[in-house]
């Protein structure tokens, strides 16, 4: 199995890339890694491996960069060549923790959608409280989705929650303001009546607060709104560590408390970690583009070659096709 990997892209780039894909090769002895990047900058942090081939690149695309026309005109870019990879069929699939916007720009114009896939979507796994998690989609790849188009998420996201993350007959839930059938605006009471009808274990709306307790294994909502939640679940999670800190910091006797429990703070971080869980796939896409937190350490990077691993051993991209083709027939 081949993967491609952008070792320019993200905040710890290329240090904390190298070292993850270094962790991912010896994990898994059926990986090839193409890793994309200046072999100036690789040269101190790559060592010869016979499953590891540096691709020299003389581009970057930066956050700052607007998508589109980064992708358009930094051909020579990590992140480009790395999604040409895929395109050519010299990899299964491919891994960036650079620009966001770019990396789906470079999915949908160089890898290719699904023809049954009007929108691929941003799908994360997110923690729960069990540890669990869930998957959620579509978390900002489209800022405005229709029905159909949620109905399309809920069928990709129940295939991956069951084939990569293995739950059998996983539940799928609406996102919206309360759990009664007929809640909602038009665009959640319209995907309710498809997604009744979708081949899913479809349990109904969800609401946000119920996020966390594992209400169910995949929700689905459009771009907009999904990317709220996932930063405001970010964001409380890294204000409850905050207070949490400051509250042991107060005194000798809170400090001594803290050297008791740190064991037990430091899993609940874990359980909480996103990291843990590998980057947010796009689902939609003739092949398995991950797209990593911009933020990722070495211990992010292997999760998320993990998931890209998972997802071309269990031919997701294939069964989502199928599946929707199917569905498609049948209307």
């Amino acid at each position: 199995m081949k993967i491609s990997i952008d070792a320019m892209g993200g905040d710890n780039a290329p240090h904390e890339i190298v070292k993850g894909v270094y962790k991912a090769l010896e994990a898994f002895q059926d990986l090839h890694i193409q890793l994309y990047g200046d072999e100036e900058k690789l040269s101190t942090l790559v060592t010869a491996h016979n499953r590891l081939q540096v691709i020299h690149t003389d581009e970057v695309i930066e956050g700052t960069d607007e998508p589109v026309r980064a992708v358009r005109k930094k051909k020579n870019s990590s992140m480009v060549k790395m999604a040409e990879a895929v395109k050519n069929g010299k990899v299964d699939a491919c891994v960036s923790a650079g620009n966001t916007g770019a990396l789906m720009a470079a999915g949908l114009f160089v890898v290719g959608r699904i023809d049954q896939v009007d929108r691929p979507a941003l799908a994360p796994t997110l923690p729960t409280l069990d540890g669990k998690g869930f998957v959620m989609l579509d978390l900002g790849a489209n800022s405005d989705a229709k029905p159909e188009h949620l109905a399309q998420f809920a069928v990709m996201g129940s295939v991956y929650a069951e084939k990569v993350r293995g739950i059998t007959n996983p539940r799928v839930g609406l996102l919206n303001i309360g759990t009664e059938d007929k809640k909602g605006n038009e665009l959640t009471k319209e995907a309710f009546i498809l997604l009744k009808d979708m081949p899913i274990n479809f349990v109904g709306n969800v609401e946000s607060r119920d996020l966390l307790t594992g209400v169910a294994d995949v929700v689905v909502t459009d771009g907009f709104t999904g990317n709220m939640v996932l930063k405001s679940i970010e964001g409380t999670a890294s204000g409850i560590f905050t207070l949490l800190k400051e509250a042991f910091n107060t005194s000798m006797k809170t400090k001594i408390s803290a050297l008791l429990v740190k064991d037990e703070l430091r899993g609940l971080k874990t359980k909480l970690d996103y990291s843990e869980y590998g980057g947010a796939g796009l689902f939609g896409l003739k092949a398995p583009v991950i797209k990593a937190h911009g933020s990722s350490n070495a211990n992010a990077i292997f999760h998320a070659i993990r998931q890209a691993r998972t997802m071309v051993e269990y031919d997701v991209c294939g069964i989502i096709q199928s599946t929707l083709r199917k569905e498609l027939s049948n209307d």
